[in-house]
């Protein structure tokens, strides 16, 4: 079985999320989880040399083999949006110094992977990731922006198996007719 560590990445202009996965074969464990707390730093480019340092710091302690980054949402205020964008960035900085390959996925991808609901709520999230990695109240935490960081992760992981596949189908019923093949005998 190879043995693959995951990182998993959301992004934060106040905290960053972080979770790490360690997946072997179908089985995936968490080695850890925890926030990268920006609050105290009221210079906006200190806290993304410090995003730098503690990403490269998570990176250096685990050595992962892979990042999944959890993508910006678009939101109204656009100076947030441009602050979200250079902690992601800079994260992602930190990544290919340690020449980390990244994927990025949307947050509905996410929360669909976790829980078949592309609208979930963060505490439904963490729930389902608690239940699936079989993990105490305690050893979640307090913030949700780890749990997140940990949901890109696992939805990370639970890519790894899935063909690429340049197609676009708008529903199953699109799918199954463009691939009779696979469909025919289930």
């Amino acid at each position: 079985m190879t043995e693959k560590i995951i990182l998993g990445i959301d992004p934060g202009t106040n905290i960053m999320g972080y979770g790490v996965l360690k997946v072997q074969g179908k089985q995936a464990e968490m080695l850890a989880l925890g926030v990268i707390d920006l609050r105290k730093y009221a210079d906006h480019y200190l806290k993304l040399g410090h995003i730098f340092e503690r990403v490269s710091g998570i990176i250096d302690a685990y050595l992962p083999d892979e990042m999944a980054i959890e993508a910006p949402f678009f939101g109204k205020n656009v100076q947030s949006m441009l602050k979200l964008g250079r902690s992601q960035g800079v994260a992602m900085a930190a990544a290919i110094h340690h020449q980390v390959p990244i994927t990025e996925y949307a947050p509905t991808k996410i929360k669909m992977a976790i829980t078949g609901n592309g609208n979930a709520h963060k505490e439904q999230v963490a729930d389902m990731l608690r239940r699936m990695l079989k993990l105490s109240p305690e050893e979640m935490g307090k913030f949700l922006d780890a749990t997140d960081a940990l949901g890109a992760a696992y939805c990370h992981f639970l890519q790894m198996d899935r063909p690429e596949t340049d197609k676009k189908y708008r529903s199953w019923k699109d799918f199954a007719n463009k691939n009779q093949e696979r469909v025919k005998g289930r």
